[in-house]
């Protein structure tokens, strides 16, 4: 008996050193942990049960029968993040550079599997060079296995990616399924085609960090919900992330201790908007002003960064946020913002996640680059999550809401449950100054006829108590107590039911 457990103890030591200590030493070298290494970091201490450890691929061509390692290049398993069950799968790059074979895949095919049964969240570490090419089409079967199975468990359980190196061709369509992508810059990069292939077919020199570096998906491709500077940072904001989300579509938002009074009024919100309504003020401040102990996780903070989106707390309950941030092209609503508020309310939709909107929206923005772009089809995705959302809609503007933006920001008339407005808010087709010029254009050249119907255009239109008036506002409240209004106001919508009419799916503007 003895020799038998020595020579388990022996073979889980070699799997366990995965490619060599010669690989592991080149992996540390580039600044990166090992797959072992990042989840144990990723997971809390000692929970790791890990499965199919001594895994290997069949493939006997091109020399592959003589070359076999235990785990054929991912750890796969489950494990807790602060008591909460998770599954996970890390790609070790040390073994076959973390390419995957058939086996491969069927190692991350059984965590998926075991994740939808126990309708637990599931998180996916990368640091892989692609298909095994050995294998040809069965690794290709692989990947189709892998892609169907993020389909299936999309919006039941919370899927992630973390980029920590390589993760290119069929690699990269995983992630891009997944609800949450996040990256490590200069030693991670995500592209279809590498730059060797893309300067053969296109003469384009490029490098791989130009080509799909963390600074390209977080600030322009929209690919990536966030960047961190190394591995432990990336897998401790992960674990921060894990606290706000929802295990699957059915449990409810987690709810964790908060000794922030959910009443709590705040007097320095009665001075956030300047006088001048054309001077940017701080959106985040708001937000962070709100959410309990001012903890606010926010994805995407790089991309379209004239609206907010992340995860707060409000009496120690989940909450997502959407915001228009005047500080950054005045807030006004494009294609990219849209497109990142719609992905984001309809996660918060599929997770049953309140959502709380912030309104400072001079409308959408002009050009032709614009509407070249397909802005109508991109505003139309907001317009259509928020429309079709049947989560706790709270509502707060702040200063303006103008025209068709108006509409899209989760306002009355598409679904919102309960729609405040401070009293600097401004409600109207347009600003008073657009419309003066085109009713009373005659009036042009007399700047004090101009000036007066200006001032009678704001008081009869642009007022916050005409909309109130109307019902489209339930109350205008005081900038200090937004936050017991929230709270008050999401624990009552606690019980909204909301019967939507049978259909197969939607068809969302894509």
């Amino acid at each position: 008996m003895k020799d038998i457990l020595e020579r388990l103890d022996q073979r889980r030591a070699q799997a366990r050193v995965g490619g060599g200590e010669k690989r592991v030493a080149a992996q540390h070298q580039r600044g990166k942990l090992t797959a072992r290494e990042r989840i144990e970091l990723l997971l809390d201490t000692g929970s790791f049960e890990e499965f199919d450890m001594f895994v290997q691929h069949r493939s006997i061509d091109f020399g592959m029968e003589a070359q076999k390692i235990p785990g054929d290049g991912v750890i796969t398993g489950w494990g807790t993040i602060n008591g909460r069950t998770v599954f996970v799968f890390s790609k070790d790059f040390t073994v076959f550079g973390g390419s995957l074979s058939e086996a491969h895949a069927q190692k991350i095919i059984k965590v998926q599997d075991m994740a939808l049964k126990m309708r637990a969240p599931i998180i996916g570490l990368f640091d892989a060079g692609g298909a095994r090419i050995q294998e040809g089409v069965a690794a290709l079967g692989g990947y189709g296995e892998v892609f169907k199975r993020n389909v299936t468990a999309s919006g039941v359980i919370p899927q992630i990616s973390v980029i920590m190196g390589p993760c290119a061709g069929g690699d990269v369509y995983s992630p891009a399924m997944t609800d949450f992508i996040f990256m490590v810059r200069d030693t991670s990069y995500m592209f279809v085609t590498g730059p060797d292939v893309v300067k053969t077919v296109t003469n384009e020199v490029v490098t791989a960090e130009e080509l799909g570096g963390a600074k390209v998906h977080t600030t322009k491709s929209s690919i990536a919900d966030g960047s961190y500077e190394n591995d432990v940072e990336a897998l401790l904001q992960i674990r921060r992330l894990m606290d706000f989300l929802p295990a699957n579509n059915l449990d409810g938002v987690p709810e964790l201790e908060s000794l922030d009074d959910p009443l709590r009024l705040d007097k320095s919100l009665d001075t956030l908007i300047p006088d001048n309504p054309n001077k940017p003020y701080d959106m985040g401040e708001l937000i962070r002003r709100v959410v309990d102990e001012g903890d606010f996780f926010e994805i995407q903070a790089a991309y379209a960064r004239n609206i907010i989106t992340g995860f707060g707390r409000v009496e120690g309950r989940t909450v997502g946020f959407v915001a228009n941030q005047p500080m950054v092209l005045a807030g006004v609503l494009d294609a990219d913002a849209s497109r990142k508020a719609a992905r984001f309310v309809r996660f918060c939709d599929a997770f049953g996640i309140p959502i709380v909107t912030f309104v400072d929206v001079p409308g959408f923005l002009p050009g032709t680059a614009q509407e070249y772009g397909g802005l109508i089809k991109h505003g139309a995705k907001l317009l259509f999550a928020y429309s079709q959302a049947t989560v706790p809609l709270v509502t707060v503007i702040t200063r303006k809401a103008f025209g068709g933006a108006y509409d899209v920001m989760a306002s009355k008339h598409v679904g919102g449950d309960v729609n405040y407005a401070w009293p600097t808010a401004q409600i109207a087709v347009m600003g008073a100054k657009g419309a003066v010029e085109i009713i009373f254009r005659q009036d042009l050249g007399d700047p004090d006829k101009i000036a007066a119907r200006t001032g009678e255009y704001e008081e009869r239109f642009m007022s916050p108590f005409v909309a109130a008036e109307r019902g489209y506002i339930d109350e205008v409240i005081m900038p200090h107590s937004t936050r017991r209004r929230i709270a008050r106001a999401l624990a009552m919508l606690r019980t909204k039911e909301s019967e939507q009419p049978w259909k197969k799916h939607d068809n969302i503007p894509l």
